[in-house]
């Protein structure tokens, strides 16, 4: 929940494309992560993979400043999607332990649990029209809740290096609808 409270804190502090590519140095956190505490082992072409991933993530992020465009509120953007990355790192190391444990009950209670924490800062006195609680469960089932079930049930089953590699695939595709759309 605080992974993706941070994560979209950091859109409105840089853009779409840099806080999306920035969060996904998650990668190297889970692999990092596995490494140590997990005894996972690395490959060679794993960490050319990962390498190769990284120069993309510097080089699409922006992260090298030009034309005066790093300010307080970029740096914040960038430290929040930095801590939203390290949390869902986290979040997936914790999902991969867990086994034998039902992925969509997993899924479950990280959703019961979100919804308890956010609801306080949630406006309910704002009329919703019917057509954006029909996008919120569209977005929320079908882009959210079945992602989410499919990965929490194949990280048991990945070592980390490969989990971090797949993880990749994201930040080409928000790039191209970042590039695409806005």
């Amino acid at each position: 929940v605080l992974s993706w409270t941070a994560f979209f804190a950091g859109f409105g502090m840089t853009s779409i494309a840099t806080t999306t590519i920035v969060y996904h140095v998650q990668p190297f956190f889970v692999v990092l992560i596995g490494v140590v505490f997990l005894k996972e082992r690395i490959s060679p072409d794993q960490i050319l993979w990962m390498l190769g991933a990284f120069l993309g993530v510097v080089l699409a992020s922006g992260l090298v400043v030009t034309h005066g465009h790093a300010d307080a509120k970029w740096a914040l953007g960038i430290a929040l999607t930095l801590g939203a990355a390290l949390l869902y790192a986290v979040a997936t190391i914790l999902a991969k332990g867990l086994g034998q444990q039902r992925a969509e009950i997993t899924v479950l209670c990280q959703t019961l649990v979100g919804v308890v924490l956010l609801a306080p800062f949630a406006d309910i006195g704002h009329p919703i029209a019917p057509a954006s609680w029909g996008w919120l469960a569209g977005i929320g089932v079908l882009h959210t809740g079945i992602a989410y079930v499919l990965m929490n049930s194949a990280f048991p089953r990945l070592t980390t290096p490969v989990i971090g590699i797949l993880t990749f695939i994201y930040p080409v595709v928000a790039i191209i609808i970042d590039w695409a759309l806005y």
